[in-house]
């Protein structure tokens, strides 16, 4: 049989097949992603680097995040004088109150181990996940905790109470019909990667309010997160953000970026304590991989340092990086930096996603 017989038939029976749906079954086959780091171990150090010149006195006040994953012995502080270790809005930190005379040079950081894997969401259903009106009658404290606006400096950047985003998150979930709040706030998800693109300011360490990036449609990971928690928090889906680092390894060059991202909480015995985490910055090729991907999933790159507790203070604390007071004599210089080192992938695996949306790695 000559190579054209061969495709003829060949095309001949693959159109039998269609018309009988016989290839029905490659319809049932599970979606699988790229195998990717699932642990991974690595020392960070991270801090300010301030460099005093000159002669005078000066001050420096510097509250500095803890990682949710230390212990004690596994860290150490760069900087072992003038600081105190404190607990402030359900968020470990240390902090330092220097003063000091004439030229000197301050390293204000810790290096850390630490060892992350995966955390993720066993399906995408929202099976065990409670209705918004079981949280609202369950979890009244979450509901007074996390469901109003927050603000910094007099701008509001969460709010859940403004009608354009009330109007935008009522009429996502008029299309749907469940009171689910797990399929709700996938659904907000949506919306947000279908809607908004990840833009980084031109200016660094700035925020916008969640109104100015629905109206923008564009915004980095701080003001996405502000958006999509103020969309869920205008359903009664208590929500709130986290912020930390993004380790990345490009092709063996490891890095550490200052991150932000979310979570929703849907209650059951999903995520933890009934949060999931939602990465609102993520840009992969389709909507559908970013709801498989990052809705519920949060990967070992992901460092936790701070999460919100749905106060002003919170948020104020969070944004409110080094303070440096000193005379005209003076000249000081500060540098961040965030370094990662020794860094090991321990475990890496598949996303499998089913077509009845189950979830697991292998």
């Amino acid at each position: 049989m000559n190579g054209k017989k061969v495709i003829f038939v060949i095309c001949v029976i693959i159109s039998i097949f269609l018309v009988s749906g016989c290839f029905d079954f490659f319809q049932d086959l599970p979606t699988r992603y790229e195998s990717n780091p699932t642990k991974i171990r690595y020392n960070i150090k991270y801090g300010y680097l301030v460099d005093c010149i000159g002669k005078g006195e000066y001050k420096i006040e510097y509250r500095f995040d803890l990682p949710e994953q230390l212990k004690t012995e596994s860290y150490n502080i760069l900087y072992n004088r003038n600081y105190i270790l404190e607990n402030v809005v359900n968020n470990s930190f240390i902090f330092w109150n220097i003063s000091g005379k004439n030229s000197a040079t301050y390293e204000l950081g810790i290096k850390a181990f630490i060892e992350s894997e995966n955390s993720f969401i066993a399906d995408l259903n929202g099976e065990n996940a409670l209705t918004v009106q079981d949280i609202s009658t369950l979890y009244p404290d979450l509901i007074h905790q996390f469901i109003h606006q927050q603000s910094n400096l007099g701008r509001i950047l969460i709010d859940h109470s403004n009608p354009a985003i009330k109007s935008v998150a009522y009429t996502i979930i008029s299309k749907i019909d469940t009171n689910n709040s797990f399929i709700i706030a996938k659904s907000l998800f949506m919306w947000l990667k279908e809607n908004t693109n990840y833009q980084m300011h031109s200016k660094q360490g700035d925020v916008q309010p969640a109104i100015v990036t629905l109206s923008k449609k564009t915004g980095d990971c701080d003001d996405l997160s502000y958006l999509y928690i103020s969309l869920c928090r205008s359903v009664g889906i208590p929500s709130r953000f986290v912020r930390g680092y993004l380790i990345k390894n490009d092709e063996g060059n490891v890095s550490a970026t200052a991150h932000a991202w979310a979570e929703v909480f849907v209650g059951g015995n999903l995520g933890n304590n009934g949060w999931i985490p939602v990465e609102c910055a993520c840009c992969t090729p389709s909507i559908q991989a970013d709801i498989n991907q990052n809705f519920g999933v949060e990967d070992p790159f992901h460092l936790r340092l701070f999460v919100d507790d749905g106060s002003n203070e919170s948020m104020n604390i969070s944004l409110s990086g080094i303070y440096v007071q000193y005379y005209e004599q003076m000249d000081i210089e500060l540098e961040s930096f965030a370094i990662v080192d020794n860094y090991i992938e321990l475990e890496s695996k598949q996303l499998v996603v089913t077509k009845d949306n189950q979830r697991y790695y292998e």
